[in-house]
Order: structure tokens, then C-alpha cells, then sequence
């Protein structure tokens, strides 16, 4: 992957199948890293990598298997 983080430095969330295949393993052993280490400036820098991870997961699961307990995508009850 040639950007660790092709979101980085827009405000905006733009992922796009091209956003998607551009990454590889290291790639998102860089993403899920800074997901772990969770120290963003703002919380919606950490929310615009969880929406990319979630969209990495769905779209491409055979990189993200490693990463899935950083999804979150358990079911809950609300009760």
C-alpha cells in the first residue's frame, strides 16, 4: 500500500472499492495499530478508521480476520 492512510488529512470519510484494494497486510497492520493505540486528535478520526476497518472486513475479510475483535460487531442486548 503506497498511503498507510488514504483518509488522512480529509474531514470527510470517501471509501471507495479503489480506497480498499489499495491495501495490503502492512497496510492494515498500520490501521489496526493505530485502532489499538487509540490516540487520535479528534474522535472522529478514530470512528473514520473503524468505518474504513468495518469496510476492509466486509470487503475484504482475508486481510482483516487478525483484526476483527477491533470491529465490534458483537450483538448486545439492550435490556
Amino acid at each position: 500500500m503506497q498511503n498507510s492512510n488514504p483518509l488522512e488529512g480529509d474531514s470527510a470519510l470517501k471509501i471507495t472499492p479503489e480506497c480498499l484494494q489499495s491495501f495490503d497486510e502492512p497496510g492494515i497492520a498500520v490501521l489496526a495499530k493505530r485502532l489499538e493505540d487509540d490516540d487520535y486528535p479528534t474522535p472522529f478520526a478514530g470512528l473514520n478508521d473503524w468505518h474504513l476497518l468495518r469496510a476492509l472486513a466486509i470487503h475484504r475479510p482475508e486481510l482483516t480476520r487478525p483484526y476483527l475483535h477491533l470491529v465490534d460487531q458483537e450483538p448486545f442486548d439492550e435490556d
